[in-house]
């Protein structure tokens, strides 16, 4: 099996989703599984300078930009289809993703390779029969509350992509009661069935 860790927080030291998402990691992982890993704050590039729509230019028309646009767009996409289970850890920030989760999904989504038209026009999703573990943390926001723009929107996302099977781990409001986020999200983790 192959598990695609993405963490998105922009805090590399103390970061509470990272931290978690290595719990759900260990929890997952096989002897023999491999594990691509993936920080979304290390290498991301923001979509730019289209000439038309839906990442589509034409090679003689790309600049040095677009050709690294598309560089790392083929990367993100391959490691996607590669993986058979994918953990996301991701930090809400002022209700929504951080930028560079969002620029992921922007660089992932890519007609005929994750997601293609149907003649009639209907979505279809290219990437089916993979398993997500979504860990996502915040300081003040209710996950899955009024509040909470982001896991609504990576789920769409993810079932955009083909992706049904999501488990959600979560520590939220961890401003208001710290110890008992975590303690409820890593028996979230304990919890899981694999």
């Amino acid at each position: 099996m192959k598990i695609y860790q993405i963490d998105s927080s922009a805090r590399k030291e103390g970061s509470t989703s990272r931290a978690l998402a290595k719990k759900v990691l260990e929890k997952i992982k096989k002897p023999g599984d491999e594990v691509i890993y993936r920080d979304l704050d290390d290498e991301m590039l923001f979509v730019a300078g289209l000439t038309e729509s839906g990442m589509s230019i034409p090679e003689n028309e790309r600049t040095d930009q677009h050709k690294k646009m598309f560089e790392l767009s083929d990367k993100l996409v391959k490691e996607l289809k590669d993986s058979d289970k994918i953990i996301i850890s991701t930090p809400i920030y002022n209700f929504g993703p951080p930028a560079t989760l969002k620029a992921w999904s922007d660089l992932a989504a890519r007609v005929k390779s994750t997601f293609k038209y149907s003649p009639d026009g209907k979505q279809i999703g290219l990437l089916e029969n993979k398993k997500v573990y979504l860990v996502i943390t915040s300081g003040g926001t209710k996950i899955g509350g009024k509040d909470d723009y982001l896991t609504p929107w990576l789920k769409h996302v993810l079932n955009f992509f083909g992706i049904k099977d999501i488990k959600t781990i979560s520590a939220d409001q961890m401003s208001i009661d710290y110890e008992k986020s975590i303690k409820d999200a890593e028996k979230q983790i304990k919890d899981l069935i694999l």
